[in-house]
């Protein structure tokens, strides 16, 4: 079985690369599968090959519209031949689609909510989303898609309600994690990671983990914590180009020695076994892989309900889950977790949430689809 994997950019520490990385180390372990990646760039893997679709452009509307052109072009060229392509970006006229982003549409309606009216008018003019919504929209509606691979049931949901999409070609396979990696036992390093971070020894910390502030509600963090007593204090994992802004607020709110922006990580691992609790008070995420590796990490887990990750969550059992916008309910559950013994008697409960999620399961999942899509030609 020859599978190829579309997806323009690679970001080492994107959620969707992560994804694709986990997937295909899963799926290079069975050896009817042969892997290929089309995108414009990727850091070289073992075994698994690489085809460039790097057109030139000027603009982000024309990068996106000339990579989907690029890549239609390559896969419909002679010699070309792949028993499955699976495109992680929004191009019609492909037959599987991996809906990792979510829905566009879905993603501008819960920004929206936090704008002022003429921030509002001015993303509904802009010509990238407009772009982007059209499509969305041509994909979902192509008659030569055969099945979507929703990483939630939120996901899921919102396209057959949004789309009409049938529901026998909506298939719910949530991201896989690395539960040997992501792990309690981390935590035999929380005062040596904490140390070497020069992070405070004692006192509640709650890691965010997540690039794109805006969108995953650092704001919201930033102003929950002021409501929370020390010696509970954040720690800021990922980048942005707006993170001055984010660390100017900390200092308005008396959060300057509580909150601390450390840039993006590689060493996640040990972080999460630093910290005590994980909170993404996100406006919009399917599923959210430093959800899953908090919560296989033994960590309790804060999100919203415009989190995909909110279904693993049973409220004050393993996390605690608000609207994006309920300030008050944010504030109480981190509160809550601050508390004396309260995050660590929900850490068993946090890594039993996520014990069917192993990488091998996902692989698992995707060959069942695979192999349906090819039965069926």
């Amino acid at each position: 079985m020859r599978v190829a994997i579309v997806r323009q950019k690679y970001n080492p520490h994107g959620g969707a690369e992560r994804f694709i990385e986990r997937a295909m180390d899963a799926l290079a372990a069975t050896e009817a599968v042969e892997l290929c990646v089309i995108a414009r760039e990727w850091t070289a893997r073992p075994g698994i090959g690489f085809i460039a679709c790097n057109p030139p452009y000027r603009t982000s509307l024309g990068r996106d519209r000339a990579f989907a052109q690029g890549v239609l072009a390559l896969l419909a060229a002679p010699g070309t031949r792949f028993d499955i392509v699976q495109s992680h970006e929004r191009i019609p006229g492909l037959p599987l689609f991996r809906a990792g982003d979510g829905v566009h549409a879905t993603w501008l309606e819960q920004r929206a909510r936090t704008l002022p009216v003429w921030k509002r008018l001015s993303v509904a003019a802009n010509p990238y989303h407009r772009y982007i919504l059209e499509a969305e929209h041509a994909m979902f509606l192509h008659p030569a898609l055969r099945a979507v691979i929703c990483n939630s049931r939120m996901v899921r949901d919102d396209i057959a309600a949004r789309f009409r999409v049938a529901a026998d070609r909506l298939h719910v396979i949530q991201n896989g994690v690395d539960l040997e990696t992501f792990h309690p036992r981390n935590a035999a390093r929380r005062d040596a990671t904490r140390a070497a971070l020069d992070l405070p020894g004692e006192g509640s910390m709650f890691l965010y983990v997540g690039s794109g502030f805006e969108r995953k509600g650092v704001s919201r963090l930033l102003d929950a914590l002021a409501q929370v007593a020390a010696p509970a204090f954040a720690v800021i994992v990922g980048e942005d180009k707006q993170r001055k802004r984010y660390e100017r607020q900390a200092w308005r709110l008396g959060l300057d020695k509580r909150v601390h922006f450390i840039g993006a990580r590689g060493d996640l691992a040990d972080l999460y076994g630093a910290a005590d609790a994980f909170v993404l008070p996100t406006l919009y995420d399917p599923l959210p892989n430093a959800a899953l590796e908090a919560l296989a990490s033994g960590l309790p887990t804060v999100t919203t309900t415009q989190c995909g990750a909110a279904e693993l969550i049973d409220t004050g059992v393993n996390g605690y889950v608000a609207d994006v916008l309920d300030a008050d309910a944010l504030a109480h559950a981190l509160a809550a977790l601050a508390e004396p013994g309260r995050a660590a008697a929900m850490r068993a409960a946090a890594r039993a949430s996520v014990l069917h999620l192993a990488p091998q399961a996902m692989a698992a999942q995707l060959m069942t689809l695979y192999r349906g899509l090819m039965a069926h030609g």
